[in-house]
């Protein structure tokens, strides 16, 4: 199994808000892609700064290429990650 982890941030005020959206869709789509294994998403609040951790389970490399893209190392991005 195959631990893939990606951390990212965003205002305190925008904690839940990200959070819903985390799991609408990259933790939709790890969970719907064959191989995934589960998902977990960690997440606190830090002074004026949410934390997140994301941490996606797999079978193999190929499985998360179906989920990625052909570079595993590199983050899957969403059209709305930059707001």
């Amino acid at each position: 199994m195959i631990a893939r982890v990606w951390r990212g941030e965003t205002p305190a005020a925008k904690h839940a808000e990200y959070l819903a959206y985390l799991n609408r869709t990259g933790a939709a789509e790890c969970r719907a892609t064959p191989g995934n294994r589960g998902v977990q998403i960690l997440h606190r609040v830090v002074g004026d700064r949410a934390e997140f951790v994301f941490i996606s389970l797999w079978d193999s490399r190929d499985s998360i290429r179906a989920f990625a893209g052909d570079d595993i190392e590199q983050a899957h991005y969403y059209p709305e990650d930059r707001r």
